[in-house]
């Protein structure tokens, strides 16, 4: 299954609605197609391994992520109450979802869920009020613009009122996914933002771990408890560990950071799955978030289309990227809103992070009269403490 276009409307911080596609819309040459995966092989239709969300500090990166991880969440069957991300609809009367994904047996799907928050007491209870669920063969399709436009097919599968089988905050697409044996592999680290612990893993790579910190020797969970840490360092004794969290006293945040997220993306790589990672750049130098950004775009090691989807506020990583298509710019004014950078950077041979730096790309950069103002009032502040000394 593959993800290829997300619709959402409805949902309170995003006024305007919000549309994100990991559909490859600019041209494709020839050089670019080692960096790109082919939704058929041999077909005009590419999709980004990499896609990147980047805006200054509250401009509305985290909550495009959570729009995306609660539609990957749908798809993979999760109760709306159990996704992660499900706070992004906050008291939504009617909050819709359209999602248009790639099925194993070539048909191109679309899942319209309409969603409601009702408030019970503090809690809230998350239901689906309506859904559909289309389909049309791919050989159907010639152009891109006809990869998501459904409005000339008739749903194959339509939620009914008397479905009592099927609790309410549950998709139909679980239907689907069972009769077609689908189970995406998806890898959230929005959780981990500031917070790093090393859940309980048999698939910790040595090579990773020495690659972020080569004086460490072995680093593994006990196969028995599943709970005991093994720590050695090159030329000290082995440290057994109970607690997952005590590892920070002996490793860096960005070391325990960098092992999630590597293990993650090699069983994404492995699965053809998502990876989904708030502020990447976080805990992190800039190679090694490189590193990680380069796996995903060689199609040498990412032979399964694994995709890698990635919010930062350091425009030096959109150097990464030869193309624009995957380049998305979010602002929050008055709403969130969000634009792919190849609509507002026609230019591939721009360098990416001097137009955003130099706010070419305008509201990229922090303004001007915020920072005279800061100036300004941190000026009188420090005279007015020295006068009174």
């Amino acid at each position: 299954m593959r993800l290829l276009h997300v619709d959402a409307i409805g949902f309170p911080l995003f006024k305007s609605g919000l549309r994100f596609s990991l559909i490859a819309q600019q041209r494709v040459a020839s050089d670019d197609k080692d960096r790109l995966y082919n939704l058929i092989k041999g077909s005009p239709f590419y999709l980004n391994s990499v896609t990147s969300v980047i805006g200054i500090n509250a401009s509305g990166k985290t909550s495009v992520l959570k729009v995306l991880l609660l539609a990957l969440d749908i798809l993979n069957n999760e109760p709306i109450s159990h996704c992660e991300s499900k706070d992004i609809l906050g008291e939504a009367s009617d909050a819709e979802l359209v999602i248009t994904f790639f099925s194993d047996s070539e048909e191109l799907c679309q899942l319209e869920t309409h969603l409601q928050v009702v408030r019970k007491g503090n809690e809230r209870q998350y239901r689906i009020t309506s859904e559909t669920l289309k389909k049309k063969a791919m050989k159907e399709v010639k152009t891109k613009a006809q990869l998501i436009d459904f409005s000339e097919v008739e749903p194959f599968m339509t939620r009914l009122d008397d479905e009592n089988f099927l609790a309410d905050d549950i998709s139909i697409i679980i239907a689907y996914n069972k009769k077609n044996y689908y189970h995406p592999c998806v890898k959230s680290l929005l959780s981990m933002t500031d917070v790093n612990v090393l859940p309980v893993s048999d698939d910790i790579s040595l090579d990773v771990v020495q690659y972020l910190d080569p004086t460490i020797e072995a680093l593994f969970f006990d196969r028995e408890d599943r709970k005991t840490i093994h720590l050695k360092f090159v030329n000290q004794d082995e440290i057994l560990l109970s607690d997952s969290r005590v590892l920070n006293r002996f490793l860096s945040s960005g070391t325990i950071k960098g092992i999630v997220a590597f293990s993650y993306g090699i069983q994404v790589l492995r699965a053809g799955g998502y990876l989904i990672i708030d502020e990447l750049e976080n805990h992190f130098n800039k190679e090694i978030t490189a590193t990680l950004i380069r796996l995903f775009l060689n199609t040498s090691i990412n032979i399964n289309g694994g995709t890698l989807i990635f919010s930062t506020h350091y425009p030096e990583l959109l150097d990464e990227f030869d193309r624009n298509d995957c380049i998305f710019i979010t602002k929050n004014q008055n709403g969130i809103t969000m634009d792919v950078l190849s609509n507002l950077l026609k230019r591939n041979d721009v360098k990416k992070s001097e137009a955003y730096q130099s706010d070419m790309l305008t509201g990229t950069a922090p303004s001007y009269e915020a920072y005279m103002r800061l100036k300004h009032n941190l000026v009188s502040s420090l005279n007015k403490r020295s006068s009174d000394d």
